[in-house]
């Protein structure tokens, strides 16, 4: 897999180092497994990006099928960025003999298809569309009040996620534990999904 597009616009900012002997789920498609032995677990521009490592991703498919479950058992994650947004490839939209890219918005309840496959999602989609691929001047902004890099655990997450009606602002936004935040983001959207018409949910606050 060649990403030169990639590698020039994305700086490494942190690398825990490969890892020594990368198992994959037997499922698992070439082009993530390809992607992940070259990225694996690697940040990318301080935390506006990061590449799952292989032993992530099981975890992180029952995750996002949990949040997601229309997309179970079609869906393969590969990364995440900033918001705790997750990409993955679903297997249930194919182009060229390449699956497709779905964005999995954890915090808008929504998932989104990018019409690429994992090479052109990163040397195409990140490069040329980083603005609304990883909401790149929403992240500067957030970036010099909150300069520290962060950790491969952590997101920027909304206090009131969106589809509650939070307000899509920096002061909506806190830093939290990634897997405590799409958890709880699954959790809300379930019960929203299982409200009658006119019902609503109050004084919903992720940060307490």
């Amino acid at each position: 897999m060649k990403l030169d597009q990639f590698n020039q616009a994305f700086a490494i900012t942190a690398n825990p180092g490969a890892e020594s002997h990368p198992v994959f789920p037997a499922s698992t498609e070439q082009d993530v497994r390809d992607l992940i032995s070259l990225y694996g677990g690697r940040t990318f521009e301080h935390g506006l990006y990061r590449i799952l490592r292989a032993d992530q991703l099981a975890e992180a498919r029952e995750a996002m099928e949990l949040v997601f479950p229309e997309f179970r058992g079609r869906i393969e994650p590969f990364g995440f960025d900033w918001l705790g947004r997750h990409f993955a490839l679903d297997r249930g939209r194919v182009a060229n003999g390449s699956a497709q890219v779905l964005m999995l918005e954890v915090g808008a309840g929504e998932a989104m298809q990018i019409p690429a496959s994992v090479a052109d999602f990163h040397n195409v989609e990140l490069v040329e569309y980083a603005d609304d691929a990883l909401s790149v001047p929403f992240w500067q902004r957030w970036h010099e009040g909150h300069p520290l890099d962060l950790a491969h655990s952590e997101c920027v997450g909304y206090k009131v996620p969106l589809f509650l009606g939070g307000p899509d602002e920096l002061p909506n936004l806190e830093l939290i534990d990634l897997s405590v935040y799409v958890e709880i983001c699954g959790q809300l959207r379930h019960k929203t999904r299982s409200l009658a018409p006119g019902q609503t949910i109050a004084g919903v606050s992720i940060g307490g």
